[in-house]
């Protein structure tokens, strides 16, 4: 299979070395970045939730009037909009985004986030409720006529949209949760599994479980990983410059500056345990992992680097494609410039790579 690339959106700069500053908007920000992905070469281009930023259902629709070819990634939290009325806001912004959305559902990791917006179910809760939300969002998506629904968590009569999605069977559905909660309803609903940067051993458990899942459901899944490349012209300056992104987190998180609230808030969720399970085995991991601002930080997002010489760092995301694992979330310490860096060598050098395997496998 082909590999695609999802890249990051936020609506001003921030990161572990870059503290929020000034508006929570910087418009021509927003709007500059995602054309830089859309010029770099990526596939897709994701924007986040947080219980505390702008709205993200707005700022995809932005994202997606400045560009025009590259699909988007929303992430979405069941439990805050009515999943009737989620289906009709999804499918609308497929059409006028041209059939480019593509849903990121994301269930919660942290209890103090999801009850800023008065949230109070538990971890185990939150799964059960959007295994039931993904079930109506989909009815909802392509049923030919009005439908009643009585569960544990909704309860309507009638529902019906007249707008559909653009995209068939409807708009692709991404999935993170690497908890046993989590992994029933991946089986259930998920188009494309998401994961963090996890060692190789990990990945190839977690996925396993996953494929089992969704074939006991008669499905197959794709798979999406995230990383942070650190990338230079020689392995010796990429390392180099990885610890000087290590110091610059540490002095900054010492220092009280004023972080983005996803590097500082706390994180109770499976997939941080897996990254911090993976830090506890060294900062590097197999052959380019890093794993030191996972461990700084708790682990509290996508966190762990490969760290290297461009054509070092696609090698690494090929060990990572023989696994089963074809999308690759890229987003860097260094947001903007990183993600136009990507796009000179480490994309084309990965696509080059996929495309001699395939065709090596098909001689």
């Amino acid at each position: 299979m082909s590999v695609n690339f999802i890249g990051m959106v936020t609506t001003h700069k921030n990161s572990e070395i870059h503290p929020s500053a000034g508006p929570a908007i910087d418009t021509d920000y927003l709007l500059r970045f995602a054309k830089a992905h859309e010029d770099a070469g990526f596939d897709r281009v994701l924007v986040p939730y947080h219980s505390n930023g702008p709205d993200a259902i707005l700022t995809i629709a932005q994202v997606a009037a400045a560009t025009s070819r590259i699909k988007l990634m929303l992430a979405h939290r069941p439990g805050f909009v009515s999943p009737t009325l989620a289906a009709r806001q999804l499918a609308t912004l497929d059409h006028f985004s041209g059939g480019r959305l593509g849903v990121h559902i994301i269930s919660g990791g942290s209890d103090i986030e999801q009850r800023r917006d008065g949230d109070y179910l538990d971890h185990d809760q939150r799964y059960a409720r959007t295994d039931e939300y993904l079930e109506i969002l989909r009815r909802v998506w392509t049923a030919e006529k009005p439908f009643d629904h009585e569960g544990a968590h909704y309860r309507f009569e009638q529902a019906f949209s007249e707008v559909k999605p653009v995209q068939k069977p409807h708009i692709p559905i991404f999935f993170g949760g690497a908890s046993d909660a989590a992994i029933p309803v991946a089986g259930r609903h998920a188009d494309i599994y998401a994961l963090w940067g996890e060692s190789l051993d990990q990945v190839r458990d977690l996925t396993g479980r996953v494929r089992a899942e969704a074939a006991r459901h008669g499905r197959k899944v794709e798979f999406s990983i995230s990383f942070r490349p650190i990338l230079a012209d020689t392995e010796d300056q990429a390392w180099e410059r990885a610890e000087r992104i290590l110091e610059e987190t540490r002095r900054l998180r010492a220092g009280n500056a004023r972080l983005h609230p996803a590097y500082t808030g706390p994180q109770q969720s499976e997939g941080a345990r897996r990254l911090l399970a993976a830090a506890d085995k060294g900062t590097r991991v197999d052959k380019r992992l890093w794993t030191a601002i996972a461990k700084e930080t708790g682990a509290r997002y996508n966190s762990t680097a490969l760290v290297g010489t461009p054509e070092q760092v696609a090698e690494a995301l090929l060990d990572y494609y023989d696994l089963g694992v074809t999308t690759f979330l890229i987003r860097g310490f260094d947001p903007l410039e990183d993600a136009t860096d990507y796009g000179r060598e480490l994309i084309p050098r990965t696509r080059e790579l996929v495309a001699q395997r395939l065709a090596k496998k098909a001689a």
